[in-house]
């Protein structure tokens, strides 16, 4: 049963984890109203849409994250927000106004017109264990760790997510707020794709099948399903105890883990998977060379993560919310299903910038 008869809001509905949530708010009978900055662009999809209920407890409206006042009128009457929409890629022309700018200015603006309404309860916020995680440690990362290594012209997009969550925190720092904050920080989203838009973590599982990555590199990727983190907000919203931040992931897998697993499931008979064994000593140096010659964000992502794994503390999430992560290696299985499903594998695809915050 909802614990709502108002509309939840969601921002950013267009975007790969904003579609998976509003599917499960519609499934438990909710009434959604999401934001994007085209409507008519995304009725012309159709993905929504078609989503069972929508037709009857689905409304969108256009807002984007740099107009002030943007969300004032999709926040009347919502008692529950969840405010997913930040973009999200490697590299940018100019971080400053493709990352930083709408990821806390837009996450402010989310939460004014929340204050000026009124009757808002909750808010809910994406951010990232980028916030958290801006170069690897020995140390489990928890909810206590914040990224404090990124910054515009290093990590820009960790930078963002860890600026963006700061500023949520130092808006509700002000005592009078009605509504209280809880933020979820998932690690890498992977899983099957209610939208055909390709986005950045699943880039990396295209560039796999496209000659993009002949070699395997010896790069570990925290990862969690779409449905978990999705389920995860939705938890957080509906728990009234929920409170704070929620480390969100499934497993570690390093990249030879991946395409093993893919070769088993038949991925290999079908595109060419990177062979060439370049995760040990003397690949390191060669793959750190090679990234020279790449663009700067992709340069960074490979000098900090280089031969790094990840250990993470995700039991509050599983106490506190009762949260019970799938299966990673079935979650990349089903990445994989989905990205073939919408014609993305065995060809180079560019990435649209900032798709999240249609």
């Amino acid at each position: 049963m909802p614990n709502t008869t108002a509309p939840v809001l969601v921002t950013g509905a267009t975007g790969f984890l904003a579609a998976e949530i509003i599917k499960q708010l519609l499934a438990a009978d909710y009434r959604v109203r999401g934001t994007t900055r085209d409507v008519a662009g995304s009725e012309a999809d159709g993905q929504l849409a078609s989503l069972p209920g929508a037709d009857q407890r689905l409304e969108m409206l256009e807002a984007d994250l740099l107009d002030p006042g943007a969300f004032d009128a999709a926040v009347v009457g919502c008692e529950y927000v969840m405010h997913t929409a930040s973009p999200f890629f490697l590299d940018a022309e100019d971080p400053q106004h493709d990352l930083i700018d709408p990821a806390v200015e837009g996450t402010r603006s989310v939460l004014e017109s929340v204050s000026k309404a009124g009757g808002v309860r909750r808010v809910v916020l994406t951010s990232s264990f980028a916030a958290m995680s801006g170069a690897p440690k020995e140390e489990t990362w928890n909810e206590d760790d914040w990224n404090d290594v990124s910054s515009l012209d290093s990590g820009p997009y960790a930078y963002s997510k860890t600026m963006a969550e700061r500023a949520a925190w130092d808006f509700m720092d002000d005592d009078d707020r009605s509504f209280d904050l809880v933020v979820i920080n998932p690690t890498g989203i992977i899983g099957p794709s209610i939208v055909p838009r390709l986005n950045a973590s699943h880039s990396l599982f295209v560039s796999a099948t496209n000659g993009e990555t002949p070699g395997i590199i010896d790069l570990h990727f925290p990862m969690v399903d779409v449905r978990d983190v999705a389920r995860a907000h939705i938890m957080a919203m509906e728990n009234p105890e929920a409170a704070g931040r929620y480390l969100c992931s499934a497993g570690t897998r390093s990249m030879r883990q991946n395409i093993e697993l893919l070769k088993e499931a038949g991925f290999g008979d079908r595109y060419k998977l990177p062979s060439l064994p370049l995760d040990n000593a003397l690949g390191n140096v060669l793959v750190r060379l090679v990234s020279r010659t790449q663009p700067k964000g992709i340069r960074d992502f490979i000098s900090r993560s280089l031969g790094h794994t990840y250990e993470l503390d995700t039991s509050k999430i599983r106490t506190e919310l009762g949260l019970e992560f799938r299966d990673v290696d079935q979650s990349v299985i089903d990445t994989m299903t989905s990205l073939e499903n919408w014609g993305h594998l065995g060809k180079k695809i560019e990435v649209v910038p900032a798709p999240s915050r249609l």
